[in-house]
């Protein structure tokens, strides 16, 4: 039922922001942790980049600590991910969605594109 739809990305200079966000067109369970995800062009997997779960606890890939920041806002059922001093190889398509035991619970959506680039 729920289908997800990823936005806000573009293209950037290094050190550029952006603020992507994740809306689902079905309710998200609140008990879930939800978390962003990136495919580089140079990846054949989707890498975990940052999680927050149904308390608003927040973790983050190294690669990415400190520049960026997860959200979420249960009543518009949707998340978010600041980005800040992007760096080229910050470069890829991000995808969200809900996470269990370490695997997707949702089908994933098309993704939104970030490219960082002089």
């Amino acid at each position: 039922q729920v289908q997800l739809v990823e936005s806000g990305g573009g293209s950037v200079q290094p050190g550029g922001s952006l603020k992507l966000a994740c809306s689902a067109s079905g309710k998200i369970a609140s008990s879930y942790t939800m978390a962003w995800y990136r495919q580089t062009p140079e990846s054949e997997k989707r890498e975990l980049v940052a999680t927050v779960t149904s308390g608003k606890m927040t973790n983050y890939a190294d690669f990415v600590q400190g520049r960026f920041l997860i959200s979420r806002d249960n009543d518009r059922n949707a998340i978010y991910l600041e980005m800040t001093s992007l760096k080229p190889e910050d470069t890829a398509v991000y995808y969200c969605n809900a996470q269990w035991f370490a695997s997707q619970v949702y089908p994933w959506g098309r993704g939104t594109r970030v490219t960082v680039s002089s």
